[in-house]
């Protein structure tokens, strides 16, 4: 009986450690996150209310899980307000996200959305692709489906 009770409750911390423990990113500290020219990254910006956002959470998941033994990175940068972290984490959990999760720390929306991309008018989700090795940097203002992401990293990987 104790044993099954030591079981249960390892196995309980285990399933909780298992997924993407919620980190905050500044835009200078996500940029040397994808700077290794050996790995393709594939960074999602989205938010809890977002309701497009959270419907394509499953494909970025799907993506990071199908391509694990590969030098892929998925990246989720949550752009939630801070004040909102605990929320994120709770959200982290609850859906079981298993890329790396990040909330944006900036002190301007303006500034860390044009430090991504210029032509980025904020809107979410937005996603960008880089390949360092191939010199290759797309932002995407768009919906993915999972066959859209997948076709996006195969064609740049």
């Amino acid at each position: 009986m104790k044993n099954r009770l030591l079981l249960s409750i390892l196995l309980f911390i285990v399933s909780i450690t298992s997924f993407a423990q919620v980190k905050r990113i500044t835009l200078p500290q996500l940029e040397k996150r994808i700077s290794n020219t050996d790995t393709v990254y594939v960074v999602n910006f989205w938010a809890t209310w977002c309701g497009p956002c959270v419907a394509e959470l499953p494909y970025f998941n799907q993506l990071q899980t199908t391509y694990a033994k590969q030098l892929l990175k998925v990246l989720l940068v949550s752009m939630d307000f801070d004040s909102k972290y605990q929320a994120v984490n709770t959200f982290v959990r609850t859906h079981k996200l298993v890329p790396e999760v990040y909330l944006a720390s900036r002190k301007s929306d303006q500034e860390f959305i044009d430090g991504i991309n210029k032509d980025w008018s904020g809107a979410l989700p937005g996603t960008l692709i880089v390949n360092g090795k191939k010199g290759f940097r797309q932002f995407f203002e768009q919906e993915f489906t999972y066959d859209e992401l997948n076709k996006l990293y195969q064609t740049h990987k």
